[in-house]
């Protein structure tokens, strides 16, 4: 447990999308118990009101990503043909595991039903049909457990985090993503990059091409720029000419903002800095449903609970 509590970046709860920048690991007080009495519900101060990965993710996924996309347009050029046939490398076993981040007291004593209470409370009690007070019960645990055990999202511990209402949020919309009709339906292909709940999709007409899925938008003060957009430049094996960081599957729509795939969790509780990042698998997909010249409508926030 010492191994994780040394790997791990926190954030506060209270500051879920709104955090600018990474921090550095905390470091955890001697005198913090890791067994005992569960706190009583409801956001607490220091170590305790910070939010952890629930479960070690692996080596292939990382406590905390943080892609620093480009904010100027990169410089395009046309790749060579044996450019374009290297394929991004291969995300490693567990990349994309569903890790629910939960407060940092619960990760270190383990517990089996969280007492409290999650930044995304109140969605998750009203997509479930429970009563909606934002206050976790026992009877919020139990109903928010069951989800996420049959959902594969670890731990497992009723906790109303960012990765339970992601799920929520793409089960919703598999059947019709753009059922509430935000999405302007053309007769050419329109990516769609749904701010509200995380989601982006392809559509032409009413018939959906690709997605939903998942996706990780710009955080607060790099918001991904709603409106119109223009797929202008498609780059497979792009890296970050600033950070040097990988952006396989790279297409540009605005500026330095493009859809592209990280090797990490999208479901962090901070955003990117302006990207639609994806899963690799996503990206590739993707990256053989648009062309150059195709459009994107961006629209909506990102939640801040």
């Amino acid at each position: 447990m010492g191994a994780l509590l040394a790997a791990v970046a926190v954030l506060p709860a209270g500051a879920v999308a709104a955090q600018a920048a990474p921090r550095p690991p905390a470091a955890l007080p001697a005198a913090l118990p890791v067994t005992g009495p569960v706190p009583a519900p409801g956001p607490a101060a220091g170590v305790e009101g910070e939010l952890v990965p629930g479960v070690p993710p692996g080596p292939y996924q990382p406590w905390q990503i943080d892609t620093p996309d480009q904010m100027l347009a990169p410089r395009t050029y046309a790749p060579s043909a044996a450019e374009d046939a290297v394929e991004p490398r291969a995300a490693g076993r567990g990349t994309y595991a569903l890790v629910e981040y939960v407060p940092l007291i619960d990760a270190v004593s383990g517990v089996t039903c969280s007492r409290q209470t999650g930044p995304f409370q109140r969605q998750v009690e009203r997509w479930l049909k429970l009563t909606v007070d934002g206050k976790q019960s026992a009877a919020d645990c139990r109903a928010i457990r069951a989800f996420q055990e049959k959902e594969k999202i670890k731990p497992a511990s009723g906790f109303a985090g960012t990765v339970t209402w992601a799920r929520m949020m793409l089960k919703s919309a598999r059947k019709d993503p753009n059922a509430a009709g935000k999405c302007p339906v053309r007769t050419y292909r329109v990516a769609c990059v749904d701010l509200d709940r995380q989601l982006t999709w392809v559509q032409k007409g009413e018939q959906v091409l690709f997605g939903p899925v998942p996706m990780r938008s710009g955080r607060i003060g790099h918001r991904t720029r709603p409106g119109w957009h223009t797929i202008y430049w498609r780059h497979k094996n792009h890296v970050s000419t600033i950070y040097h960081t990988p952006m396989p599957y790279a297409q540009f729509f605005d500026g330095g903002e493009a859809f592209h795939a990280v090797y990490g969790s999208l479901y962090t509780t901070v955003g990117s800095w302006g990207c639609v990042n994806l899963t690799l698998g996503d990206a590739r997909t993707l990256w053989g449903v648009l062309k150059q010249n195709d459009r994107v409508y961006v629209w909506g926030h990102r939640p801040a609970p």
